[in-house]
């Protein structure tokens, strides 16, 4: 009986969390509404860039490696611009000192990065050049290996989005959406073609790729609603988000991109993607 209650007192609460969500989204002005119409066009730009391979062949490992980089340095920027230093701000808003406001962003960001880790060792998954990791993987359909493994990364990505639009400026939060979007659309053609080159036919492969694009609206609105429930999480929140698209950044992106001899290309593509992310955030944030 104790259990069941306790179930049933659970269930009430996560229907009234869900309602209240509902209830925001449809409102015009709700920041969870327009996380969540940010997330969707990040998804839809995922599923776009996987869409070519229906109709050309694969691209060189020399190009999805500079694709890789781009990718990286527009993440990259974003945590920086985007995510670290308007939660050092919004923390010295709040009387914080200088010190005490990059410690509380410096802790923040580690938590961000720590939680990944904790989900990387416990999810299953495989990539695409590193191969299986984490719990009971081997027992798993290799589709769901690498639907998980995208969704890991594509979750920071969404949560970025989501405390965007809870904690900053809109101009500011849109031009982080539309750094995202940008390099979502490569990253959906890199993850069909990966498919593609792990034998699977070419129209599941451009599926899956856009079906792991969803993650990114959900992670946005929950980023959202965290933030709006509370204002004295910003810092924390916009810091969390930074480390965990930073160990996005060291532990999956970079080490894929670097592994076939293709640095140069990798970096260079990092440095561009960079470049576009910090004048998009700056010119319209």
């Amino acid at each position: 009986m104790r259990r069941a209650l306790g179930a049933a007192i659970v269930l009430a609460g996560l229907l009234v969390f869900l309602q209240d969500i509902w209830m925001r989204m449809g409102d015009p002005g709700s920041v969870v509404r327009e996380a969540l119409l940010a997330g969707m066009v990040a998804a839809g730009a995922t599923a776009l860039g996987a869409v070519p391979v229906l109709f050309s062949q694969t691209i060189s490992e020399r190009t999805q490696d500079w694709l890789f980089g781009f990718g990286a340095g527009v993440m990259l920027a974003a945590s920086a611009f985007s995510l670290a230093l308007p939660g050092i701000e919004a923390a010295e808003l709040r009387g914080a000192s200088s010190l005490q406001a990059s410690s509380m962003v410096g802790v923040a960001i580690l938590l961000g990065a720590a939680l990944l880790l904790l989900i990387d060792r416990a999810l299953p998954h495989e990539h695409f050049i590193k191969g299986l990791e984490g719990k009971e993987a081997a027992r798993l359909r290799r589709v769901w290996l690498f639907v998980f493994a995208i969704a890991l990364h594509n979750l920071p990505e969404g949560l970025a989005i989501g405390v965007a639009f809870a904690g900053t400026e809109a101009t500011a939060a849109g031009a982080l959406a539309t750094g995202i979007a940008i390099q979502d659309v490569p990253e959906g053609l890199v993850v069909a073609l990966a498919l593609v080159g792990a034998g699977y036919r070419r129209g599941w492969a451009v599926l899956i790729a856009a079906a792991t694009g969803l993650i990114e609206p959900v992670g946005a609105v929950i980023g959202a609603v965290v933030l709006e429930y509370s204002v004295a999480l910003l810092p924390w929140g916009l810091g969390f988000a930074a480390g965990a698209m930073l160990f996005v950044i060291s532990h999956e992106i970079i080490p894929e991109s670097h592994r076939k001899g293709h640095e140069v290309s990798s970096t260079i593509g990092l440095m561009l993607g960079f470049v576009l992310m910090m004048v998009l955030d700056t010119a319209l944030g």
